[in-house]
């Protein structure tokens, strides 16, 4: 699917996959939204805010943040995480709640904040057990473009040499040995989230996992 083509489409997936975590945020208790997440450092709350702080910058505001911060990335995170993160929990999600419907975003293709919201939410859920998980639909989007480059994740690195086969859906690509799972724990490991090569079969997995794990701490964002 052509990003350019598509761009109204996958806006439409975002803004779903945002509408629906919102709706799991809206249950959780003081002590889940301070759990760790599978984002680095970042407890359940601090990635919400991310997730509110990438739907609330445009291209020229994101490029002054980059350069305030001197490029260094993870300090431009945390500081838009700050400014967007509640007095409270329930601030936080009221925040979030008023981008659900957000188009901008940082200088990229539209699939790359796809992804984010894609992969944010499993930070979240995963570790909170919460059972819900984005569309196949958007997570072969994902993966389609996580499989054919490198951009906010290392995620073609990880799978050079690799062929990926999702059990239940049509995402496939190259060539080597399997590795097979759902379309979300392909998607999820190939943006170097280890826990997910836990859910995959095939002889490649191990290559795989010894490649995530060795870029662990990376960040969708």
């Amino acid at each position: 699917m052509s990003d350019a083509l598509a761009r109204d489409t996958l806006w439409a997936m975002a803004h779903a996959e945002r509408a629906v975590l919102a709706d799991d945020l809206a249950g959780l208790d003081d002590q889940q939204w301070g759990r760790p997440s599978l984002c680095g450092d970042w407890v359940v709350e601090e990635v919400v805010a991310h997730l509110t702080a990438a739907a609330s910058i445009g291209r020229l505001r994101w490029l002054s943040s980059v350069l305030g911060a001197r490029f260094d990335f993870d300090k431009h995170n945390n500081r838009r995480l700050a400014e967007h993160r509640g007095s409270t929990p329930a601030e936080t999600l009221e925040r979030f709640r008023a981008v659900v419907t957000s188009t901008l975003a940082a200088p990229g293709p539209t699939t790359a904040w796809l992804g984010e919201v894609v992969v944010h939410a499993q930070d979240i859920r995963r570790p909170l057990g919460l059972p819900r998980t984005p569309s196949t639909e958007a997570a072969t989007e994902v993966a389609r473009f996580y499989a054919g480059r490198d951009f906010t994740v290392t995620s073609r690195s990880n799978t050079d040499g690799l062929r990926l086969e999702a059990t239940d859906g049509p995402f496939a690509a190259g060539s080597g040995p399997v590795v097979s799972g759902t379309t979300i724990a392909l998607t999820m490991a190939m943006a170097g989230r280890s826990t997910y090569c836990d859910d995959l079969a095939g002889p490649g997995v191990p290559i795989l996992r010894d490649r995530v794990t060795a870029r662990s701490g990376t960040r969708s964002g």
